[in-house]
């Protein structure tokens, strides 16, 4: 058992030019629980690297101690398009200037294949169902694969999505512009992903079936929901546990943060059984879970400057001013402030880091626990 290094070259897109994604592997290639932990799909999202950095140290002991029991798979930084992409010394890592769109959006959907596939082979084993829908969506990725890739973008989603499509668990690390620690689940997933949200002090955990957008957690973990949907009759379990982890904000890097979240998530990795060990006591959580379509995400009603009038971990009501919209050109400086107003009774979750906003820019999330009329069978995330 020793750890290994792989590094995988990404096709290149002009002359002279060639970026690699690096894995890290730990324990037996094959063992089960498998767990897949990357960092910063979004690129320009900074503490996930961090996070990284410190969980591969935790990791290299692991391995050194024997204590992997699994196959854990870290991806040190996910995205060596989006770290590489400044304008004017600002680094644009969220959108493939390519064209490409959201790197987190648009992944595989791997589903309609594998359930053709499997149609008429599953049993009444949930063991042999797992195993059965494994190879079908190995199988389905690699005839994605077989095609031509012409561009960067491809090649690098295939190379991610190799190591992902067959995990137990999969935690894709990203983080918020200004915000507290927290976590986007199915609700397929909780409460068994308690543990998870208890150790990184959650503050809020966001649920939904699908959230639009086809983000990469999403890939891997609702196939299972869907093909349980489409096989009533064989047990389907869902057996993969993904999320998205918002490690708070952009600015939020430091090693007094990074060290105690790469813990939080080597400690889950032990309460899941991915390598051994005692992680101690859970801690208390502090939050219940939530569904996606009760979080309120506040549009900006105009442009201008955003003066907030309220704090992350704010409790409002609905009706309450979250924000000030300032025209700085307006005739009438007394008539330049336009109030924003909170949609839903909750928690203030999230602002937005620049204090310019354009029109329908989300400036703030408040996190609730009644559905939105508006936000119901919605597309739930920012893009």
């Amino acid at each position: 058992m020793t750890r290994q290094i792989e590094r995988i070259p990404l096709r290149g897109t002009t002359p002279g030019t060639r970026r690699e994604v690096v894995l890290r592997r730990y324990g037996v290639a094959g063992a089960r629980p498998k767990a897949y932990v990357q960092a910063s799909l979004h690129a320009d999202e900074t503490p996930a690297l961090l996070v990284a950095h410190h969980l591969a140290h935790l990791l290299d002991q692991a391995q050194a101690d024997g204590t992997i029991e699994g196959e854990v798979v870290l991806v040190p930084y996910a995205n060596p398009i989006g770290l590489g992409q400044f304008v004017n010394a600002e680094q644009l890592g969220r959108y493939e200037l390519r064209g490409g769109g959201n790197f987190n959006r648009n992944w595989p959907d791997l589903f309609p294949t594998v359930a053709e596939t499997v149609d008429g082979k599953l049993t009444d084993s949930p063991a042999e169902n797992v195993a059965l829908i494994r190879a079908a969506l190995r199988a389905a990725l690699a005839a994605i694969a077989a095609q031509p890739v012409h561009n960067e973008l491809l090649s690098l989603r295939l190379a991610l999505a190799r190591e992902a499509v067959d995990a137990d668990m999969v935690l894709d690390l990203h983080c918020d512009e200004e915000a507290l620690m927290y976590l986007f689940v199915t609700p397929a997933h909780w409460p068994e992903a308690h543990d998870l949200a208890a150790e990184l002090g959650c503050q809020a955990v966001l649920l939904a079936e699908q959230s639009g957008g086809n983000s990469f957690d999403e890939a891997y973990s609702t196939p299972w929901l869907r093909l349980a949907a489409r096989f009533p009759k064989h047990p389907i379990p869902a057996a993969c546990l993904a999320g998205t982890v918002e490690l708070r904000g952009q600015a939020d890097v430091g090693d007094t943060f990074a060290e105690a979240d790469a813990a939080a998530l080597f400690r889950t990795l032990q309460r899941y059984g991915v390598i051994a060990g005692d992680p101690g006591p859970l801690p208390e959580p502090l939050c219940e879970a939530t569904r996606l379509d009760a979080c309120d995400s506040i549009k900006a009603p105009a442009a201008g400057v955003l003066s907030y009038a309220v704090e992350l971990g704010d409790r409002v009501r609905k009706g309450d001013v979250v924000a000030w919209i300032i025209d700085p050109g307006a005739d009438d400086p007394a008539a330049a402030r336009r109030p924003v107003h909170a949609g839903t009774d909750g928690l203030v979750l999230s602002r937005r880091l620049h204090k310019f906003a354009l029109p329908g820019m989300t400036i703030a999330k408040v996190v609730g626990t009644e559905t939105l009329p508006e936000r119901k069978g919605a597309y739930l995330l920012d893009d």
